[in-house]
């Protein structure tokens, strides 16, 4: 059998018959378009044509149809089309002629074509016929695209909304979500014009139906839902106004955003590791805790929310019991960085930025609703259930593949991806509001796909490319780490640039972050001097560390906090006895002995210079310091050891994230479906002579070997019915060539090809005639 595709022109008088004339490429396109026709398998045409007309399919074959189809459809159901039995088909060219002066006669045969493939419109062009389910689907009411329109206009729109009166803005506004059509007395004739229907029927507000019945015009609802407006009678996609804009400047932007991401996102974890955050008890990250880490970092509680939610999906962040848990018996969870935080922190900036932005991509959530109210009236909290969406990703990524289709460089404003986005799926038009496609464009921008309005070079890799490819485009956007510093006489460094990773590493002990930004500046004290001394650095080794990467002289204040720092540091040594405390001046370990804190840490002098405490060593180094100590901690070889806080983390779940999207059939899976099609086809129309029906009895076996084995030395096809191991029964004609082993190998007359049949399996076997 060929596999090339039918013509447009093939008969059949039935869908069953017109689908079982088509090719076999056209059969796996159909299936791959819809593949819910596939599953089950459909033993015949007659069942997967009906199956085709079905109300829940047909409306999930028309999500992805554009205005221009449907506009077509409508003609074919006010052409009586759509009716199999009773109407009339329309021929192609009348369908073109009726269409001719809004859009091209080729644009038109390219939407026939596409409702042709996922078997919406069937039959040759000489007669056209519609699934009838197809009228379902409109989205809008019979006749709006086949009408001249006969509405006010946005801006028209706009200036009546502005004269109504709050009344008139509640009725409207309740019609706009709930349904258009209301009913009430006021719509009758002889109403008093200062009524509020009377009112919005004369600016053409509401339309008039019938005495008791109004309805809402589709563009005022989309106004006032803050849709797009979208005109059903424009069978052109709407004009847009871009803006262009520079690659490299896009770029430079969007790398500037992809490291605050990175910043931001270290901070966030670094906070819940010294600090994790309770998880409400109806789930998600409560106010108050964003409130608390918001103050302590510095970024704002938005940010914050949607950076809780991509590292929750990259799984940097999750909910458990840390070891230790920070308080209380242990059975509390909290949400808490993983193990994999650590793995991700030491890698290259734009792997890591990967990592994120693949994780929003594929996140089935809405971070933009946090903050948001619910049916309850109360605020959808980060991380909650309620943010959770199965459109999430698809809407995501329509925004982003329509942005993407314009060249580099290219802004476009929130309003026209709008309009287009509605145009091209109006079924879906209610998922493109403009504070919606502007929320999604924001969270982009936060993540370093779009910036200035365009898709950046390592945001259309992502998109369109690999994680790979997304990488190296981000790392030649970048900038390149730097190997110096500026230290300033006020005891500033600053970093004109990113720091090399060790270089940075070394910063970071040494000083705090005072600002962040494209230069950062450090603040050096005697707390971020200690901390270094602490974490095992000499003074000698912080003094080369400034001569070195410093472009500037060193100030003569650095070299004197370093050195008085360093003078005092450690002349008190604390270790595990549990804990031990040592001081080589016998005076000032009596000192420490003979002050409060020696009584609060139960310390017990066991030598001249030496005295040791059940407490831990952390809390021994917290409290000598609290009372006005500078001990430093050190090792059972008197090695200085670095006891920094390193942050609580739980163990990240195995296996990726559950997907909730079905992954579609292979090319190849769907040509074998094809091939059993056939196969069922032809079984169905095949002419049987002798039949055996297997009951489980020994009469019936014996029979059922015996014909099997009769067809197999006369060379004859035979019609069997069989149940596979998933229970599924299914008819098929065989060229049966051996039987034996509890088995029967036979021929498929479809594919060629040998293959195995358990014979208990097998139901009935007839004589192909």
């Amino acid at each position: 059998m060929s596999d090339t595709p039918t013509p447009a022109g093939s008969t059949g008088s039935t869908l069953a018959e017109w689908l079982s004339k088509r090719g076999d490429d056209d059969l796996v396109a159909l299936l791959q378009l819809r593949p819910d026709l596939a599953v089950p398998l459909p033993a015949t045409m007659a069942v997967l044509a009906a199956r085709t007309e079905q109300r829940a399919s047909v409306l999930r074959a028309t999500d992805e149809l554009d205005t221009l189809d449907f506009a077509v459809i409508e003609t074919l159901v006010v052409q009586g089309a759509a009716d199999g039995r009773h109407g009339e088909p329309l021929p192609a060219k009348t369908l073109r002629k009726l269409l001719s002066d809004r859009v091209p006669a080729a644009t038109v045969n390219a939407s026939l074509l596409k409702l042709r493939v996922r078997a919406l419109v069937w039959g040759p062009d000489t007669a056209l016929r519609l699934t009838p389910s197809a009228q379902e689907a409109l989205p809008w009411p019979l006749g709006s695209t086949t009408e001249l329109p006969d509405a006010l206009t946005e801006p028209e729109i706009a200036a009546a909304l502005a004269e109504s009166t709050p009344p008139e803005r509640a009725l409207l506004d309740k019609l706009a979500a709930t349904g258009p059509r209301g009913r009430t007395r006021d719509a009758a004739p002889g109403t008093p014009d200062d009524r509020p229907v009377q009112r919005l029927l004369g600016r053409r507000l509401l339309n008039w139906v019938d005495e008791e019945t109004v309805e809402l015009p589709i563009a005022v609802g989309q106004l006032l839902r803050g849709e797009p407006v979208t005109d059903p009678h424009a069978l052109k996609p709407p004009a847009t106004d871009p803006t262009k804009h520079a690659p490299a400047d896009v770029n430079a932007v969007a790398a500037g955003e992809v490291g605050e991401l990175l910043r931001h996102s270290a901070s966030l974890l670094e906070a819940l590791g010294q600090a994790p955050a309770p998880v409400l008890r109806a789930g998600g990250l409560g106010v108050r805790e964003l409130r608390r880490v918001a103050k302590q970092t510095g970024i704002d509680e938005t940010r914050l929310g949607l950076l809780a939610e991509i590292l929750t999906a990259a799984r940097l962040l999750d909910k458990g019991t840390p070891e230790p848990p920070p308080d209380g018996d242990g059975t509390e969870d909290y949400w808490t960085p993983t193990t994999t935080t650590d793995a991700w922190l030491a890698v290259v900036p734009p792997r890591r930025w990967v990592v994120l932005a693949q994780a929003w991509l594929d996140l089935d959530r809405f971070p933009w609703m946090i903050g948001m109210r619910d049916a309850n009236d109360k605020p959808l909290a980060a991380l909650s259930a309620e943010l959770r969406n199965v459109h999430a990703v698809r809407d995501r990524r329509a925004v982003l593949d329509l942005l993407a289709e314009f060249p580099p460089g290219t802004e476009v404003s929130t309003a026209d991806l709008a309009r287009a986005l509605a145009w091209r799926q109006p079924r879906w038009r209610r998922h493109y509001r403009l504070d919606a496609v502007a929320a999604t464009l924001a969270e982009a921008q936060a993540l370093g796909l779009v910036a200035r309005g365009a898709v950046s070079s390592a945001g259309r890799a992502l998109l369109h490319g690999s994680p790979e490819d997304a990488e190296s485009e981000m790392a030649a956007a970048l900038p390149t780490p730097v190997d110096h510093v500026l230290v300033q006489a006020d005891l500033t460094v600053i970093a004109p640039g990113p720091l090399t990773p060790e270089l940075q590493d070394r910063v970071s002990l040494v000083a705090d972050v005072e600002s962040a930004g494209a230069a950062t500046v450090y603040r050096i004290s005697d707390l971020s001097v200690r901390r270094a001394l602490d974490a095992g650095a000499t003074a000698a080794e912080l003094h080369h560390l400034f001569t070195t990467h410093s472009r500037t002289p060193v100030p003569q204040s650095l070299t004197y906090l370093i050195d008085d720092v360093a003078r005092r540091h450690g002349r008190l040594r604390a270790g595990m006895a549990q804990s031990f405390v040592r001081s080589e001046d016998p005076a000032l370990l009596a000192e420490v002995l003979a002050a409060p804190v020696a009584g609060e840490l139960a310390l017990r002098a066991v030598a001249p210079t030496v005295a040791i405490s059940q407490a831990s060593l952390s809390e021994v180094l917290d409290r000598l310091r609290a009372a006005g100590f500078s001990p430093a901690g050190e090792d059972s070889a008197g090695t200085i050891v670095d006891l920094r806080p390193r942050g609580v983390r739980i163990a990240a779940r195995g296996g990726q994230r559950p997907n909730w999207r079905p992954n579609p059939p292979s090319v190849e899976q769907l040509q074998s479906l094809v091939a059993e099609l056939r196969a069922g086809e032809r079984a169905a129309s095949a002419r049987p002579g002798q039949t055996v029906r297997a009951d489980g009895s020994r009469t019936s076996t014996v029979a059922t070997l015996n014909l099997l084995q009769l067809a197999a030395r006369t060379r004859r096809p035979v019609h069997i019915g069989y149940v596979d191991a998933q229970g599924v029964a299914s008819q098929r004609v065989v060229e049966p060539l051996k039987v034996g082993g509890g088995q029967l190998d036979a021929l498929d007359p479809v594919t060629g090809a040998v293959r195995h049949f358990t014979l208990h399996r097998i139901a009935s076997v007839a004589l192909v005639e």
